[in-house]
């Protein structure tokens, strides 16, 4: 069975990475991957991410983090639109995330942002997740 929806398997990899303690997870990357973890990062959910070239599509190496008690940052972490089911959003309709302590990650046609960005710039699109 081949892998239907590669952003979904992009958070379960961090999730099972932050239960395992782990310090990096690679994924296979894209250009909307590589976006995400921008968003992640500097939305302080993650500490950096490095391109790893393959011979293939090259991996992104995301390095987690974690706060003083060793908790990871990301308490959740949850696929909203799918590929069976897209889920679009007008600016104005755009959800709020834990009451805005978490974030929800945008497609829009000025690129991928948060909900926060989206909503400055009156911008809606493609719900891709919610992180918080």
């Amino acid at each position: 069975m081949g892998m239907t929806d590669p952003i979904a398997d992009m958070l379960t990899r961090i999730r099972n990475g932050m239960k395992a303690e782990k310090k990096w997870v690679d994924v296979p990357a894209s250009k909307l991957k590589r976006e995400l973890a921008r968003i992640l990062a500097e939305e302080h959910f993650i500490d950096k991410f490095n391109f790893v070239e393959d011979k293939k599509q090259g991996e992104l190496r995301i390095f987690l983090r974690y706060d003083r008690e060793e908790k990871p940052m990301i308490r959740g972490i949850q696929r909203v639109s799918k590929p069976g089911l897209r889920r679009f959003s007008q600016a104005r309709d755009l959800p709020r995330v834990q009451n805005g302590l978490g974030i929800a990650v945008i497609s829009t046609s000025s690129g991928v942002m948060t909900d926060r960005d989206a909503r400055k710039k009156g911008v809606g699109g493609e719900i891709i997740c919610y992180v918080w």
